[in-house]
């Protein structure tokens, strides 16, 4: 869809002779904006289609199709430009995505909002979905989109248009065969308490007596949800467009869109400029890709890479069954199987191991459907009698298969992309579009609008893909089979990918992995998680999960040690971490963090481009490091990074390069690389600064040596005093180890005493090498990020995207230490930040420990004095207090501030699957609450 941006961006709206077919023979009519009205259709979107489930496409005269073969209405949009949104590749497609934000970009004001649709609404792959909408899911943002999604369809819509929007709510049931299944939907359940979704843990008797028809043999327990329910795609979508006229959209159909425009502006960033159509062209800042399966197809048109891939996704429907009727729906993870109420009838459905992937996408696919192939489908069916047995002597009615697109981590592509500035994703929804189309429709109308969502929508947002994973095919197609096979088995804590691995290795990749390594992949990296002492667990090309006529691996120790960690108690290995946390708080660890974000921003308007991102005041002496946050707009925390201020260097060097004016050295956890990079670069282009971003991540791994023994030790490594006063704590400088320069820095992220080292990635093994060596009488190990996920909430530090995320404030967050308010420079963010602080702080982050040792991984739900008042974001184990520790954000039930006397003074619980724990609230880290440690004091 061309979409308006911000008003900054605002432009004369206009269609030169944009043509559309009318649907009735040869008509054309010819639409010019400039001289009045434009023409109407004969009638508006009235009714939806007449949906027909088909075994194969649909021929053209059997086509369901709207009454009015014009779409909607064309309104005239004065001097606004148009936000456009667009179907499959080779033209729009007016699906979930497509029609819920084309309502709600109508609904938040933005009138010019234009909907292009290659060929009839929900065409692509809308009309044939199941339309199951799931309240719980095993994260807090989704429960809320969800929630969003059904407020729309059932009330909302409704209520606007006085129209039926087709929300059927007949409950669902959630099916447990073991006790780990069980405990995955009591996390659900605790996590629904906090957004008042009402559910229920039945035993097996009760279910039979809530579903009369279900097997209940082989049943452990099941999660049952009466407000859950089921959309008819076409009548929502039908529905949303018809409101989304109302409020002055323009939808049209029959208009393939041909190319987009992009032109670089006078600093050489692309921007979106207009939108090519069979009809004529459509000048827009901003277009909205909500082609579902072609949305790869129309980036390419922009340049733009749509990490996706196109599968054969079906279901059948049965005959009629007796006694079915007002049955909640059924998802059978186990089984892996759903059954969706259908009527009299049920839809069944699942996700297999070996998906048939749609490896020539047709551009004129349109209300078609592939031959089911009953081989890769039986399971399903075999499945589903075996929950429901009456089924074995049911019909089927008719069978249903249609193309899907799927992600390499099941979630959806949102955001603007990083190639090309105003061309926003929307697609991507892994046969989930309807039950999140409402909430991410609203979502994305609000990034487009206001630059970023209301929500935390990282977790979809384009930019969590390093952009060298974004047109990778093998990665996408082996990471999109693996999350599509893996789509219903239990969500554990620690879970890894089998697929897509060994993509980006740091120099120390082969050194760590003889020395028994268990890596954890991230942003296409291989990082350390733990070291086994088992000796090499080698991640292996992947084998498709012997799908394919591939061979599975046999005696896969990665996997193997993988599947140990299946589990939602301590899992086998512990007493590993255990050790390598405590052997950094008695002696030192040594941490490999080369794959973190190593940026330089160098220039004559540096300092001036620093002072705004970054809420610390940086503007210090070469040789300063500080820990900073970079907000957005709304005061929301988009990072945390250290910054330190550099001198210009040699330019054949990566550990310092030459620049003219100011210099800053960036690190940044490489998790979130990608989306740091993004937001400083977008920052960048607004202001029009005269400084670059420099991306040297791969040229320089990073060491990070913490412990008591850390300053003994690098002392005999470096060339340089570590002492107190010659190598105070947060400050840097350039020296040598091992006859290799490196940049050594004075911080921790673990609470210990300690020195991370920057190294050009020729001189890595070598200086480990050598550390290691001097470390060894002094006890040193390796250690991983499971050691540092530890250590790191022991000590209180903060970890961006569970503890920190672009909807917490530095304030809920407990960072204000961070914010230059008492200078005054302004800064991004800075006005919200002030505005909080006057107003009072609403929600705040809180650590909490619990006596009993019992394992928490979020999502638990907080109670005070006993109401609900927030959930777990982030919880491990510290080795050192020797006690859970948790951390939430919570509320006060009244609506007032949460001061610290309001966090000290309530009685706590947490509760963890159903089962609650007294837990007591810390206003300070309850590990060396005084920061002695890092300082050097012990």
């Amino acid at each position: 869809m061309p979409c308006s941006s911000c008003a900054k961006q605002r432009a004369t709206l206009r269609f030169p002779q944009l043509r559309w077919s009318s649907g009735r023979g040869d008509v054309l009519r010819e639409l010019r904006l400039a001289g009045g009205r434009p023409p109407l259709p004969a009638s508006p979107l009235e009714k939806p289609p007449a949906l027909q489930q088909r075994d194969g496409p649909h021929d053209e005269e059997e086509r369901p199709i709207p009454e009015d073969a014009e779409g909607g209405r064309l309104r005239e949009r004065g001097a606004q430009p148009a936000p456009a949104t667009l179907g499959r590749g080779g033209g729009g497609r007016g699906g979930s995505l497509g029609c819920q934000t084309t309502y709600h970009l109508a609904k938040q004001g933005v009138t010019s909002v234009v909907l292009l649709e290659r060929d009839r609404l929900t065409s692509g792959t809308t009309w044939h979905t199941a339309g199951l909408l799931w309240q719980l899911r095993p994260s807090d943002v989704e429960v809320e989109l969800l929630a969003h999604t059904r407020d729309v369809v059932s009330r909302e819509l409704p209520a606007e248009t006085g129209l039926h929007a087709g929300w059927v709510e007949n409950g669902g049931l959630f099916i447990a065969s073991n006790k780990q299944r069980l405990d995955e939907y009591k996390r659900l359940m605790s996590l629904g308490k906090v957004y008042g979704v009402e559910s229920y843990v039945l035993t097996p008797s009760q279910t039979k007596d809530l579903y009369p028809l279900m097997n209940i043999d082989d049943l452990y327990g099941t999660l049952y949800v009466p407000k859950d329910g089921t959309m008819d795609p076409a009548g929502t979508c039908s529905t949303l467009a018809r409101a989304a006229t109302a409020r002055g959209a323009t939808i049209i159909e029959n208009c393939p869109v041909t190319g987009i425009q992009v032109r670089a502006d006078d600093f050489g960033v692309k921007r979106v400029y207009a939108v090519e159509t069979a009809h004529g062209t459509i000048q827009t800042p901003c277009v909205v890709n909500c082609a579902g399966v072609w949305a790869r197809a129309l980036g390419r048109l922009a340049g733009v890479h749509v990490p996706l891939v196109g599968m054969h996704h079906a279901y059948v429907v049965t005959e009629r069954i007796e006694g079915i009727q007002n049955m909640p729906n059924v998802r059978d993870h186990d089984a892996s199987v759903y059954l969706r109420l259908q009527g009299d009838a049920l839809s069944v459905g699942g996700y297999e191991s070996n998906p048939i992937f749609w490896e020539e996408v047709s551009e004129k696919f349109a209300f078609g459907l592939f031959d089911l192939d009953w081989d890769v489908f039986m399971q399903h069916i075999e499945g589903a009698i075996n929950r429901v047995p009456v089924l074995e002597k049911t019909g089927i009615k008719s069978t249903v298969c249609g193309p899907e697109s799927f992600t390499a981590d099941h979630k959806p592509l949102m955001g603007e992309a990083p190639e090309v500035r105003g061309f926003f994703l929307g697609c991507g929804f892994n046969s989930a579009g309807m039950m999140l189309g409402g909430g991410c429709g609203r979502e994305l109308a609000h990034w487009i609008i206001h630059g970023r969502p209301e929500k935390d929508m990282y977790g979809y947002d384009i930019r969590r893909f390093h952009h060298s994973l974004t047109d990778n095919n093998r990665w996408i197609r082996e990471r999109s089979h693996e999350s599509y096979a893996k789509n219903y088995s239990v969500v554990f804590p620690h879970d890894e990918p089998l697929a897509g691995r060994n993509v980006r290795k740091d120099p120390l990749h082969e050194e760590l992995l003889r020395q028994g390594c268990v890596f954890q992949e991230r942003h296409g990296w291989e990082r350390p998680g733990w070291f086994s002492p088992g000796g090499a667990a080698p991640v292996l090309d992947y084998d498709y999960y012997g799908a394919y006529g591939q061979e599975r691996h046999r005696d896969y120790t990665y996997n193997r040690l993988l599947g140990d960690e299946y589990t939602f108690d301590f899992p086998p290995h512990h007493d590993i971490i255990k050790n390598e946390c405590l052997t950094c708080r008695n002696a030192l660890a040594l941490f490999d963090m080369s794959y973190f974000g190593k940026f330089y921003l160098v220039g004559p308007e540096a300092t001036k481009a620093a002072n705004w991102l970054f809420t610390a005041d940086v503007s210090k002496a070469p040789g300063s490091t500080v820990y900073t946050c970079m907000l957005n707009k709304r005061g929301g925390v988009e990072s945390d990074l250290t910054v330190s201020r550099i001198s210009p260097g040699d330019p054949a060097s990566p550990l310092a390069p030459t620049f003219e004016g100011d210099g800053y050295y960036l690190a940044i956890g490489g998790a979130v690389a990608q989306h740091n990079w993004s937001h400083i670069a977008a920052v960048l282009q607004d202001m029009k600064l005269q400084c670059k971003l420099l991306d040297c991540s791969e040229e320089l791994g990073m060491m990070s040596i913490q412990g008591p023994l850390s300053r003994v030790v690098l002392q005999e490594v470096l060339d340089t005093d570590l002492s107190n006063d010659a190598f105070p704590f947060s400050t840097h400088k350039l020296a040598t180890a091992a006859g290799c320069t490196v940049r050594a820095m004075r911080l921790s992220f673990v609470g210990e005493m300690g020195w991370e080292l920057h190294v050009p990635r020729a001189d890595c093994v070598k200086v480990y090498q050598a550390v290691m060596q001097a470390g060894a009488r002094h006890g040193i190990t390796n250690a991983g990020y499971r050691a540092i996920d530890s250590l790191s909430i022991e000590k209180g530090y903060r970890h961006w995207h569970a503890d920190l995320r672009p909807d917490d404030t530095p304030l809920e967050a407990g960072l204000a230490f961070t914010c230059k308010l008492k200078s005054g420079i302004p800064f991004l963010g800075r006005e919200a930040v002030e505005a909080q602080k006057a107003k009072g702080i609403f929600r705040r982050l809180v650590c909490f420990t619990t006596e009993e040792k019992v394992p928490m991984f979020g999502l638990e739900a907080v109670w005070r004095d006993g109401k609900v008042v927030g959930h777990i974001r982030r919880a491990d184990f510290g080795f050192a207090i020797d006690k859970t520790i948790a951390y939430g954000y919570i509320r006060d039930p009244a609506g007032g501030p949460v001061s610290l006397d309001f966090v000290k003074s309530g009685s706590y619980q947490l509760e963890r699957m159903g089962v609650t724990y007294p837990a007591r609230a810390h206003t300070k880290s309850p590990f060396d609450p005084d920061n002695k440690r890092v300082k050097g004091f012990y």
